[in-house]
């Protein structure tokens, strides 16, 4: 028997396979795998109306391999969408040994994509680096990172214009936040929908890639020769998330299917549940102003920490 014939074949066109999909039973080849994975982003686009005509989308761009992937695959599909626009945010919190490689790749990309760029940092916004402020607090390092991010991302999106602010998260992010939600009992969070129209009142997140496997972002890296190896952030060791990453990995193993089936759950109660009152009213922060449930938004909730 010629040794070819055990090379998994693409079941579309026969070429030699590159990516197996554990779920729908199919091998792909590099062209039909690319192509496989932007269509359905561009599917997930389209159903969930994410982007419209003149939108104009902000990319948080970490350098890493998930927005490397989500920018070159928006670049990708662009031409398609009337009169939308793409800019990319890079965040720098100021972490030794870690982000000045992450922002150098993101620097890198944007120029080969030729997509405009706005780069804000932590100590130019809030004063101090991640590290600076972390000094003693090092196990908290998620949750602040996280709060700091997230105003800070938003900061970046409105000084570019955005009317939509697209993040990196894939499909087994999704996964793990919705089996993290149903393990704290967190109901609101659960049918929360980030994209929904906000009237104004914030921009709307967008997650392109909510359909997309870490294992399908790693290969269209691959294949299209933008894989490249970055040091792991020095605070994830702390995350909550770790341990239910695991366990869901596991899960998928044995089970194919099993995140889809998760995410298919989540739309579902989202369905069920769309209208109904199930989070506290948007006040606004009765100090910087911004969209809130309570009194205080996390990010002066969390400066009334580090006064102490």
């Amino acid at each position: 028997m010629d040794a070819g014939q055990d090379v998994p074949r693409c079941s579309r066109c026969r070429d030699p396979a590159v990516l197996f999909q554990r779920q729908s039973g199919r091998h792909l080849c590099s062209m039909h795998a690319i192509t496989d994975i932007c269509d359905r982003v561009a599917a997930t686009i389209r159903e969930e109306r994410m982007i419209v005509a003149g939108d104009r989308v902000a990319v948080a761009l970490s350098g890493g391999k998930d927005s490397t992937a989500l920018l070159m695959i928006l670049s990708r599909l662009m031409p398609a969408w009337e009169g939308v626009s793409l800019v990319a945010i890079t965040i720098d919190e100021g972490i030794a040994g870690y982000r000045d490689e992450t922002v150098r790749s993101a620097d890198s990309l944007v120029h080969s994509l030729g997509v405009e760029h706005h780069n804000i940092s932590f100590a130019d916004l809030f004063g101090n680096t991640l590290d600076e402020l972390l000094k003693g607090r090092e196990k908290e390092a998620c949750t602040v990172c996280g709060i700091l991010r997230k105003k800070a991302l938003v900061t970046g999106a409105e000084r570019a214009g955005a009317t939509k602010l697209a993040t990196g998260h894939n499909l087994d992010d999704e996964a793990q936040s919705v089996l993290m939600n149903v393990l704290r009992g967190d109901f609101s969070r659960l049918v929360r929908n980030s994209g929904a129209d906000s009237s104004g009142r914030f921009i709307p997140r967008i997650k392109p890639l909510m359909g997309i496997s870490e294992k399908e972002i790693a290969t269209y890296l691959l294949l299209n020769n933008a894989w490249t190896d970055l040091p792991e952030c020095p605070y994830s060791g702390n995350a909550l998330r770790r341990g239910v990453r695991s366990m869901l990995s596991t899960l998928e193993y044995r089970h194919p299917g099993t995140m889809l089936h998760l995410m298919e759950s989540k739309k579902k109660i989202e369905r069920d549940y769309a209208g109904a009152d199930t989070r506290d009213p948007i006040r606004h922060c009765r100090v910087c102003g911004d969209p809130c449930s309570g009194e205080l938004c996390q990010l002066c909730l969390l400066k009334k920490t580090f006064r102490r």
